[in-house]
């Protein structure tokens, strides 16, 4: 056999036996679907540019310009708890998005700290509104 006729039975193989899974379509939409817009996407940062800040296996830090949002996830049974730190501090309005379960709406304190419970597994996103003039929004992470 020829490499085109090895790849063509390779890709018709794949596409029988391990199909794209369903509810992609869905989930990509979920990752791009906003109400508003006018939103900063922030980017996850390498986990080696952790160390020495947390050594949880679980941290995720998010940037964007001079705005930081820090995560620490843990699980608790079939869910999770999402432990956060904005920053600058501030009381900052987060919503944490879970495709097919709806959000969870909280306040940070004036520390920027926030706790989200019984946060379900699932896609997840986090959409921060630093003192209601900038609205940053994390990539997803599939918990």
């Amino acid at each position: 056999m020829d490499d085109k006729r090895v790849l063509t039975e390779l890709d018709r193989l794949i596409d029988e036996f391990d199909p794209p899974p369903p509810g992609l379509v869905e989930r990509v939409q979920f990752a791009v679907e906003l109400e508003d817009l006018d939103v900063e996407v922030a980017r996850w940062e390498r986990a080696d540019a952790l160390t020495g800040v947390r050594g949880d296996q679980g941290t995720i830090t998010f940037t964007v310009g001079d705005l930081m949002v820090m995560i620490n996830l843990t699980r608790i049974g079939e869910c999770h708890q999402i432990d956060g730190w904005l920053v600058p501090p501030g009381q900052h309005a987060v919503e944490v998005r879970v495709a097919g379960h709806g959000s969870h709406d909280t306040t940070a304190d004036e520390d920027g700290r926030f706790v989200v419970d019984n946060v379900p597994r699932g896609t997840t996103q986090l959409v921060v509104q630093f003192d209601g003039t900038r609205t940053v929004v994390t990539p997803t992470v599939l918990l």
